[in-house]
Parts: C-alpha cells; sequence; structure tokens
C-alpha cells in the first residue's frame, strides 16, 4: 500500500465557525459532525477535521496550503473580497491586497478565525524553475 495523508485535526476557539469559513471560501461542504469533529473534506479524500478546544487554550497557529485550479482561485479570491478578508501575497505579510505569481501561477494567502495561516495557489511550488519564487505580485481590486 502506498502512502496517502487521510486527515488532520484543526483547532479552534470555535468549530462550527472555523469550519464553515473554510469551506465557504473553498466552496466546499462541511460534513456531518463525527464525535468532536466537524469535517471538511478536500477533493483528494484529505479531510480537516476542525475541534474546538476551551478559550483558555491558546490555539497553536499552524498553516495549510490548498492546491486549486486557475477558475477555482478565480473564486476563491472573489469570495475573499467580498467577505472583506485580508489577502496577501506572501506569508509573512509584505505584501498586503496583492497575489503573487509564483510558479507561473497565482496564490494567495489569508487567515482564518482561528488565526491559521491559510494558502491557495495554482501551481505548486517547484513546479516551474524559471519563474522565481516571492517574484511578481499583483494587486487585488477591491481587496483589504
Amino acid at each position: 500500500m502506498s502512502v496517502e495523508f487521510n486527515h488532520t485535526i484543526v483547532l479552534s476557539h470555535d468549530r462550527e465557525r472555523s469550519a464553515r469559513f473554510l469551506a465557504g471560501i473553498l466552496g466546499l461542504e462541511v460534513g456531518e459532525p463525527a464525535g468532536m469533529f466537524l469535517p471538511v473534506a478536500t477533493a483528494n479524500g484529505v479531510t480537516l477535521d476542525f475541534a474546538t478546544v476551551d478559550t483558555d487554550v491558546p490555539v497553536p497557529v499552524q498553516h495549510y496550503a490548498f492546491l486549486v485550479s486557475e477558475e477555482e482561485f478565480d473564486g476563491v479570491l472573489a469570495r475573499l473580497v467580498a467577505d472583506g478578508v485580508p489577502v496577501q501575497a506572501d506569508p509573512a505579510g509584505r505584501h498586503p491586497g496583492r497575489i503573487n505569481r509564483n510558479d507561473g501561477g497565482r496564490g494567495v494567502y489569508f487567515r482564518d478565525p482561528a488565526g491559521h495561516g491559510l494558502e491557495v495557489l495554482t501551481r505548486p511550488y517547484g513546479s516551474d524553475p524559471s519563474s522565481p519564487l516571492n517574484g511578481v505580485t499583483e494587486e487585488v481590486p477591491g481587496a483589504r
């Protein structure tokens, strides 16, 4: 059997809010609760299981990246702008209100309600060696 990534647990202070945020932005569905988990499944079968932790417990910030088609990226970006979610072209936030053009594709970073760093990209890193990493950025009209 080959090794495949199956699921991960995403901690938050409100699993419903965080799961619905991610599903809404990515155009996915929130599944039925499974005990303490609220799942959001991706097209390749990986599930993000959202769990609520006590508000006295700090949520460790994680990074989650999602590979999408160019058409799906347009929808994600439009939903981010429409919802007033701040976007940036890099994880350090040096290019707010912009997307990146790394590896000949497009990418954007944003935060979820728990503070996790989310990324949506159209080309995997290293897929176009002639395109510099952290290269060209472009402004997103209406973005914060």
